[in-house]
């Protein structure tokens, strides 16, 4: 191979690391200071969106969703939880949700795995405005949010 090709692809490369290395370095450069939380957007490609256990501690202080747990075996709840509903049966039991399927829907299990499958079936089903617990009730706990036993 002719020496000057090798040294033609080597200056491409250093260049490319350049260009690459400076586009990261303006990236962070943002002028603009930003103190608040964004809003929650759904994912589209999953077609609901996860929430941090913050967001919900607001969100239940003027609660205007159907709130639901879909662990199992029962391990707990959190204050104010409508429905117990089992994620292997989330989509049989898609009519223990609300008829309207614009309705707000929070969901939450343990870690999240759960919840994430109930989510998905219900956003099969029509549902437009699921919430995820991002992380369950271990993120939830680990906020120091409280966590109820009731025996169920």
């Amino acid at each position: 191979m002719p020496r000057h090709s090798k040294a033609l692809r080597a200056s491409a490369a250093l260049a490319i690391a350049i260009a690459l290395l400076a586009t990261i370095a303006l990236a962070g450069c943002s002028s603009e200071a930003t103190t608040t939380t964004a809003a929650p957007s759904a994912d589209s490609a999953r077609g609901y969106t996860d929430i941090t256990p913050d967001q919900l501690a607001e969100m239940l202080e003027n609660k205007d969703f159907v709130f639901v747990n879909t662990h199992v075996p029962y391990e707990g709840e959190i204050e104010q939880t409508d429905l117990f509903i089992d994620f292997e049966k989330a989509a049989e039991l898609v009519t223990e949700l609300p008829a309207d399927k614009n309705a707000k829907i929070v969901v939450y299990c343990q870690s999240d795995r759960m919840s994430n499958i109930a989510a998905a079936e219900w956003v099969k089903a029509g549902y437009t405005n699921i919430y995820n617990l991002e992380g369950g009730f271990v993120a939830w706990e680990d906020a120091g949010y409280e966590l109820l036993d009731l025996g169920r």
